[in-house]
């Protein structure tokens, strides 16, 4: 059983090399974003704001662009922080999670867009690793945006709807460690994703109120949402053409989180049980 994480990016690269069957898949990219976790509270709560039965308030928001792509909101971490996922040398990625008591002072979730094979650089039919250099381009830019010192590039949200960097904090302190470059965006992203997140977050204010509070922050990047590449299995959850070989979850293209990767993998080990009783 093949259980890898979505950023193991060597070990796809030996089993592309060893022959394995991969072929790319669709992911999503853009930044991670930062509330008060009171303002969330209030907007989801209302008079109800602060109950301890209640704890710290979540959401998911989509919307649909006029460009034609998707702009949702991902990993939702209340009462959390923003945190670093670089795995390689030279780049930024950022990633978010919460501790058991959701107690900090932001919520922060991924705001990103949909990317398909088709946005890959070169030919992605004859490069199934393809989306993994669309991701180290954009990784890089981000590194580069924040002053090549692995802090992460930042901008207020009211500064990005406006199309103009940021010079200073406002109201909201992020949590990102080691620290937060000011700066304009607009560079660690397709454009095409920046035209989607404008378009997305004022459409978001309209179901959480003060979702693009001109203070809220962006960091970059955010890559790693799904896998960039789907190990291709069959009816028997096998590799197409490596016999004795399961994919599963996450890394291999099969799931999308925490869950879904542990119901795949529920999935992966009734076929392998099965496959002992039939031999």
């Amino acid at each position: 059983m093949l259980a890898i994480g979505h950023s193991a990016r060597d070990t796809f690269q030996m089993l592309h090399e060893q022959g394995v069957y991969i072929e790319p898949k669709p992911f999503s990219i853009g930044f991670r974003i930062e509330h008060p976790q009171a303002l969330i509270d209030r907007a989801r709560f209302g008079t109800f704001a602060g109950n301890e039965m209640l704890g710290a308030a979540d959401y998911k928001l989509v919307h649909h662009c006029a460009n034609g792509r998707s702009a949702y909101s991902f990993c939702m971490c209340p009462g959390g922080q923003v945190v670093a996922a670089a795995s390689e040398e030279g780049r930024v990625v950022t990633n978010g999670m919460s501790q058991y008591s959701r107690a900090e002072r932001n919520a922060n979730a991924a705001l990103v867009v949909n990317v398909n094979p088709e946005d890959f650089p070169g030919d992605y039919k004859t490069n199934p690793l393809a989306g993994i250099d669309f991701q180290r381009h954009w990784e890089s830019m981000a590194y580069q945006a924040g002053g090549s010192t692995y802090k992460a590039p930042a901008q207020r949200v009211g500064d990005f709807l406006a199309g103009r960097p940021s010079t200073q904090l406002g109201e909201v302190d992020p949590s990102y460690q080691p620290g937060v470059f000011m700066t304009d965006l607009s560079s660690c992203v397709p454009p095409y994703v920046v035209a989607a997140l404008r378009e997305a977050i004022p459409a978001f204010d309209k179901q959480i109120k003060g979702f693009a509070m001109a203070d809220a922050i962006l960091t970059a990047v955010e890559t790693r949402t799904s896998s960039p590449i789907r190990i291709t299995r069959n009816a028997e959850c096998q590799s197409l053409n490596t016999r004795g070989l399961y994919p599963a979850g996450e890394g291999a293209g099969y799931a999308g989180g925490i869950l879904s990767a542990a119901v795949d993998g529920i999935k992966v080990a009734e076929q392998v049980a099965l496959s002992m009783t039939k031999g």
